[in-house]
């Protein structure tokens, strides 16, 4: 990232802790918002990112910046032995908790608070990672995606779903627009949190997407590098593995 942008502009804590502190704050208006925001489009990314791991057959996953599970609950669609979801936010965990249990997948997928910076795995440990809308949110990315390297087993698969910045006109401009006063004024209306979207806007825009990102991928380590834009290049795909 070009800068280091955080949520909350005056405060004293550190880029983790404010990132905790807003996601506890929406956790409860986040699953609805996110909706209304994507117009609903987010549910087809993820889908696209489920069909990619469900190739690897993988018996344990780990979904990094889990939330409220969203991610994690399509992934016991692999049928994989362990599901692990991992956030800083208790708040956005508890809120996927409950969704869980009412699938009847808490045998399956496990929430645990934790830094994807300094996660409490083994090396080699997971035959699949995912991130979805929460690489931007690391406070160093270069550590935390060589944290995922370390944990995620050779010839594993490790899948990104962030947002990026069209780079045709008219979408592009339209984005900017969209991305600069709609989605903030949106967050304000149906958050209790008045910089929360401000923060996601700001922090998409300056976040590195396409090449930019899978050179960092490569650079860490992470081999047959992919980036696949989505609906006129708002959000990227990106898959990797390791050797």
């Amino acid at each position: 990232m070009s800068k280091n942008i955080t949520p909350y502009k005056n405060s004293t804590l550190g880029k983790k802790e404010q990132v905790a502190q807003m996601f506890d704050t929406i956790s409860g208006n986040y699953d609805n918002l996110n909706r209304v925001i994507s117009f609903g489009i987010d549910i087809k990314w993820r889908k696209k990112v489920l069909q990619i791991v469900a190739k690897f057959n993988p018996k344990t996953i780990l979904d990094i910046a889990t939330g409220t599970g969203d991610l994690a609950i399509l992934m016991a669609q692999t049928n994989a032995d362990t599901i692990i979801g991992l956030d800083i936010s208790g708040g956005m965990l508890e809120v996927g908790k409950k969704k869980i249990a009412a699938k009847n997948l808490s045998g399956t997928i496990k929430m645990i608070l934790g830094d994807s910076e300094n996660m409490p795995f083994e090396d080699n440990y997971f035959d699949a990672i995912t991130v979805a809308f929460g690489v931007r949110n690391f406070e160093t990315l270069d550590k935390g995606l060589a944290e995922i390297l370390r944990v995620l087993k050779p010839k594993g698969v490790f899948v990104i779903l962030e947002t990026s910045v069209p780079e045709k006109i008219p979408y592009k401009q339209g984005y900017n627009f969209y991305s600069k006063n709609i989605l903030p004024l949106i967050g304000k209306l149906f958050s209790n949190d008045n910089v929360a979207y401000g923060y996601l806007s700001e922090s998409s825009a300056a976040f590195p997407y396409g090449e930019a990102l899978n050179n960092i991928l490569r650079k860490i380590g992470f081999i047959d590098v992919i980036a696949m834009p989505q609906t006129f290049g708002v959000a990227t795909i990106y898959s990797a593995s390791k050797k």
